[in-house]
């Protein structure tokens, strides 16, 4: 009995499918973007990032930076550059992917 091959759940661009982040460096799905529900990732790809930028959000002051699609520059959420408060640094790095901004692929 062979044993199906099963690569790497991906997510991708919603508009051009091009491959952003990987399932598996999801963080937390209990975040809210700006326009409904979104996912805290550990690493992106294929993105481009736009100016870094203060923005008061849910949780407080933040250095964030919003990313963009490598290919399409469909905005697709943002980086967490700097977080101001103690409590929210464990966001430093990470990056906010709306849900409505990408669709799974390969599974």
């Amino acid at each position: 009995m062979a044993a199906e091959l099963v690569g790497p759940r991906i997510y991708s661009c919603c508009n051009c499918r091009n491959h952003v982040c990987l399932h598996d460096d999801i963080v937390s799905k209990a975040f809210q973007g700006r326009n409904g529900r979104a996912f805290l990732f550990s690493h992106a790809m294929n993105v481009v990032l736009g100016p870094k930028e203060d923005r008061h959000l849910m949780t407080g002051l933040h250095t964030v930076a919003d990313i963009y699609c490598h290919d399409c520059r469909e905005v697709l959420g943002w980086k967490y550059e700097r977080a101001y408060e103690e409590t929210q640094k464990y966001k430093e790095g990470k990056f906010i992917f709306e849900k409505s901004k990408i669709v799974k692929e390969n599974w």
